[in-house]
């Protein structure tokens, strides 16, 4: 074989790098990363804050999670968009490298790009990209975050939560709502602006997680049109771990409902209150008009101010159950005595 016949051979050899990522043991590491997880959990169950904060920080300097943080951004629905920087990890060559800059000393978020998605009511939704190595990072905490999100959630929060969907929160409006002796009044709650007016103050001191990197996401601010904005409030649609800090923020509603009426369980079950919640959406049933509107409502808009979040007026209402409400894109109403839930008319 000449010199130009080796140099021919090695010209289509993966790198190092490819290699390393294509040879990885994936049951291994996703094992390595729940068994962290179940640690994490088990020690929030007993009160151990400190353990959990240790295993929170193993968990973000082992290689197991820095390597499924890749995997996860890598292949998911936005992994051909990129952020400011225009960069995406396409190749297992970038993948291990991005996965070996995941570096917690002098790590700096960089900022968002901004794109607008077209909502049904004909106005637009913004949405926050962040860069590859954001994202890698926001899903590497996310991994440490929910075994603690999950342990402490209500019982009745179903958006972006692990084994839960739309049709669970709708199933259980079904429970609460079909019987004959079941709540008749409804509160329908509409968060104004939700994931743009989380206080910054409330997340930072509430959040167990690395205080240094959540304050540089939530600081990051965004850039539309060339131009740098900076981000005062909320927790920026698009990120990955987003949806986890919404809910540890929004978790705490149903308690916060529950102790308007009293602390007993017999005062609940008299003025028979429940809720259901998905991400921001949210209704409370109540056992007549006066108890939603003069104890659950001030309940609810002080649990919301407290987050630097206010209830819509246009949107907020209470209906009765023979009237009918939407939620989640379904009609839930009774005729006759007979609930039915069927598809909303603008779904």
């Amino acid at each position: 074989m000449t010199a130009n016949d080796t140099k021919v051979s090695n010209a289509g050899a993966p790198s190092h790098a490819a290699r390393m990522w294509d040879q990885a043991n994936w049951s291994h590491i996703e094992t390595e990363v729940k068994r962290l997880q179940m640690r994490i959990a088990k020690a929030v169950r007993e009160g151990r804050w400190c353990k959990a904060k240790v295993l929170q920080r193993l968990l973000t300097r082992s290689h197991s999670g820095k390597m499924l943080a890749v995997k996860r951004v890598t292949e998911n629905r936005g992994k051909r968009t990129p952020g400011v920087d225009g960069r995406i990890w396409s190749s297992p060559s970038a993948r291990w490298k991005g996965m070996l800059s995941l570096r917690h000393r002098g790590y700096r978020a960089m900022p968002l790009r901004r794109v607008y998605i077209p909502r049904s009511n004909g106005k637009k939704r913004p949405l926050g990209i962040p860069c590859m190595k954001c994202r890698a990072m926001q899903a590497l905490w996310k991994l440490a975050l929910e075994p603690i999100a999950e342990t402490l959630a209500d019982a009745n929060a179903y958006g972006f939560r692990p084994q839960r969907s739309t049709a669970d929160a709708i199933e259980q409006c079904f429970i609460v709502l079909a019987r004959r002796a079941s709540p008749e009044w409804i509160l329908e709650g509409d968060i104004r602006g939700c994931f743009d007016n989380f206080s910054h103050s409330w997340i930072l001191e509430n959040v167990p997680m690395d205080k240094e990197v959540l304050r540089n996401w939530l600081q990051a601010g965004y850039i539309d049109e060339g131009t740098l904005f900076e981000s005062r409030a909320g927790t920026p649609q698009g990120g990955v771990i987003s949806p986890v800090i919404a809910n540890m923020a929004l978790d705490g509603l149903e308690a916060a409902v529950y102790a308007s009426v009293g602390a007993s369980k017999l005062a609940r079950s008299k003025a028979q209150l429940n809720v259901v919640r998905y991400a921001d959406d949210f209704v409370v049933t109540g056992v007549s008009k006066d108890v939603l509107e003069s104890r659950v409502l001030p309940a609810v808009r002080s649990f919301m101010a407290a987050r630097g979040l206010e209830l819509s007026e246009e949107k907020t209402r209470i209906t009765n159950i023979a009237e009918g409400f939407d939620f989640l894109g379904q009609n839930v109403r009774k005729y006759d005595g007979k609930l039915l839930i069927k598809p909303a008319r603008k779904s």
